[in-house]
């Protein structure tokens, strides 16, 4: 009997937990302040409502559909003529999920050891320095990648319920909290003001400087942040009943994960304003730009230590649901039992993440890899997937699937926006990315 989650809440923390992580706190930030602010994240929102929206309901409601991971619900829901190379098709891309464990858990060590640093009042004296002698430290990241593939294993070895469940909701809640109260110091400070007008005030001028790179990174971040097309969405839908409309489930887990993005550009964007940090300090916003603001702030250990905390339940809660994602899927498909899928996963992420460890530039071909072959592929395949019943599962199918429960159901005019908007949209999120790549 396929495990379920006891709660309605459980459902969607995971989901939401699933959807936010580094991209929210990491990337998000840093691409509002290269793109102009308000203006961007105006645009953002737009693209989540035209891509995100549709693209969530698609996965949760195959893997509701079917009870299955990606690879057996394509091929239980699919006609038996084409069942065999759908069920490959899905295979190959939910193997995309374990692509990004192999780099994702790099990077989501190097953030526990700045939680620890930070816990431990050993705060970087110079961060530019502590960041380049990290990232070049073998030792020292492979300990703290063991240390993410070992909590993930073990969470997902207590079972769904009383493991992946339990631990999601706890970050989860603890994660917002954690937002939250950031958020107020950093809107408090003196010289907030600048960059909370930056982050609110839409500026277009700002946004036309580049209007063509800033409406695909847009497009890109609307697409990337809930890691659609890989499967792990799958796994979260294939563990809830059928009380509620997947319709409103995916308005809640977007609100969320979409909340969580807002609320870290008013924790970052005000507090860099106040201590004089460029906005546009890029992917070294969070490891480099922010240290800077901390040691320069009152209490700045203890803020430091309260934000990397935020940001480690941000990472883990990814890396917990994929995990679930992975070990849901060899025991679909292979009949493994859970302790054993368990150990099978946890060993091959922490063997073949060690690339990352070893090797400059192997981190950045891998998130390269995912984000602009297999996530685009998959939301692609997926797509079309459900709207096609002569191969797929079919319109009619997808949609008595998805409306089932309370709340409101697909409408059924969608089918055009599935068939002919989103397959554009996707591709040129895919050629963007790789002409840019």
């Amino acid at each position: 009997m396929r495990e379920r989650l006891a709660s309605r809440l459980g459902f969607i923390m995971l989901a939401a937990g699933s959807a936010v992580g580094l991209g929210n706190v990491w990337r998000f930030p840093y691409i509002v302040g290269q793109n102009g602010g308000a203006a961007f994240v105006l645009v953002y929102l737009a693209f989540l409502a035209l891509l995100g929206f549709p693209l969530l309901a698609v996965e949760l409601g195959i893997g509701r559909g079917a009870g299955r991971s990606l690879a057996k619900a394509l091929r239980e829901l699919a006609p038996p003529a084409h069942a065999g190379w759908l069920g490959r098709l899905g295979a190959a891309l939910a193997s995309g999920c374990f692509v990004l464990m192999i780099y994702y858990t790099d990077v989501a060590g190097w953030i526990l050891k700045y939680t620890a640093d930070y816990a431990c009042a050993r705060p970087p004296a110079d961060p530019s320095a502590a960041f380049g002698a990290l990232s070049s430290s073998v030792g020292t990241c492979a300990a703290f990648m063991l240390v993410a593939v070992a909590v993930a294993a073990a969470v997902c070895l207590a079972g769904v319920v009383k493991g992946v469940e339990r631990v999601t909701k706890f970050m989860m809640v603890s994660l917002l909290a954690l937002l939250g109260v950031l958020a107020v110091r950093a809107v408090a400070l003196p010289g907030a003001a600048e960059g909370l007008a930056f982050y609110l005030r839409p500026d277009w001028s700002r946004f036309m400087a580049h209007p063509w790179s800033s409406i695909f990174d847009a497009m890109g971040q609307a697409f990337f942040t809930l890691s659609l097309g890989i499967g792990s969405m799958t796994i979260c839908g294939s563990y809830v009943g059928r009380e509620h409309s997947l319709v409103k489930e995916t308005g809640l887990i977007i609100a969320i994960d979409t909340v969580v993005a807002l609320l870290a550009g008013l924790v970052i964007f005000p507090a860099c304003s106040a201590y004089g940090i460029a906005y546009t300090a890029g992917q070294g916003l969070i490891f480099v730009a922010l240290p800077k603001v901390f040691a320069q702030m009152p209490g700045g250990v203890f803020w430091g230590f309260l934000f990397f905390l935020f940001l480690a339940f941000a990472a883990l809660t990814t890396v917990i649901a994929v995990f679930e994602c992975l070990i849901a899927g060899l025991m679909d498909s292979l009949g493994m039992r859970r302790a054993a899928a368990t150990a099978v996963v946890a060993l091959a992420v922490a063997a073949l993440s060690m690339p990352c460890v070893l090797f400059d530039g192997v981190l950045k071909w891998e998130d390269f890899a995912v984000s602009q072959i297999w996530l685009p592929l998959g939301a692609l395949a997926q797509g079309l997937f459900v709207v096609n019943g002569r191969i797929g599962w079919g319109w009619k199918a997808f949609r008595a699937s998805v409306s089932e429960g309370s709340g409101p159901g697909m409408p059924d005019w969608m089918k055009w926006h599935y068939t002919l908007v989103i397959p554009v949209l996707v591709l040129i999120v895919m050629v963007a990315g790789l002409v840019r790549g």
